[in-house]
């Protein structure tokens, strides 16, 4: 009987160790799957874009698209330093740089995919003429998009500021009606249109709020800004296969069509 128990007892542990192996492989496939793109991006228009024009072009290559949608502008870049995901669409150079400087990262851009023009919106004005005095001005809170943002009001001439490259509301030198900034999160912008005179506000969030930026928009950026967004990626995974061919797909002439039929200049393709 003790025999026959030893024998049991071994055998279990055989069998153990095999399922061990077996289980340690099957994590090592997964971990070298070099046909699996993770890819974070913002809701709208960036997922739908990699969802609806990139992934049916990367299946023809081989390549399984998988997107991760994110609702704010910090999760994604952390999200990529921390390998857990292989590349990220939702921000612009100025965003990338400034990101990288104030949280000592590395990360780097491949292609430019669009722009996505920065607009003015209200819901108690039809016109910037109609703006009164001590007007009360959302705009976004990180460093990159508030500038841009303060630099579409003096464009429009609400107010002037200092010729510099990151600005804050400090930085404005002429306020001839005495408005009043606001500095709030990008994706809290929409939803504080009902307690503002005007919010500045980046197209995806607008978008993501139902608002048309090339129909509700009272101002909106030239299409020569240099804001274009781009695919953020790692230094040490730039140059892997998998992100060639996510940078080809999504430089196509099919995702251009797609980005051109589907937003009709509310998003215009940067290739």
């Amino acid at each position: 009987m003790k025999a026959k128990k030893l024998l049991t007892l071994v055998s279990i542990a055989v069998l153990s160790l095999g399922l061990i192996a077996c289980g340690s492989n099957k994590e090592k496939e997964k971990a070298g799957d070099d046909k699996t793109i993770v890819v974070g991006a913002s809701a709208n228009p960036h997922s739908e874009i990699l969802n609806n024009a990139v992934k049916p072009t990367l299946e023809k290559e081989g390549y399984k698209l998988d997107v991760k949608v994110f609702n704010d502008y910090v999760l994604p870049n952390k999200g990529l330093s921390e390998k857990s995901l292989d590349a990220n669409f939702f921000q612009h150079v100025p965003y990338l740089e400034e990101y990288n400087k104030k949280n000592d990262t590395d990360l780097e851009y491949t292609v430019k995919v669009h722009l996505e023009p920065m607009g003015i919106y209200s819901d108690k004005i039809k016109n910037l003429s109609e703006l009164k005095e001590g007007a009360l001005i959302a705009v976004p809170n990180d460093p990159t998009n508030e500038s841009r943002a303060l630099q579409l009001l003096a464009k429009e001439g609400i107010i002037k500021v200092a010729d510099k490259k990151l600005l804050t509301k400090n930085d404005i030198t002429e306020n001839p009606k005495n408005v009043k900034i606001k500095e709030l999160a990008a994706e809290q912008l929409p939803s504080a249109l009902k307690d503002v005179d005007i919010a500045v506000i980046n197209s995806n969030y607008a978008l993501q709020a139902k608002i048309n930026p090339t129909k509700d928009a009272i101002a909106i950026e030239s299409k020569d800004s240099p804001y274009a967004n781009v695919i953020a990626v790692r230094p040490d995974n730039k140059n892997s296969d998998k992100i060639k061919a996510l940078n080809k797909a999504i430089t196509s002439p099919e995702v251009k069509k797609y980005i051109e039929d589907n937003y009709k200049g509310a998003i215009i393709p940067s290739f």
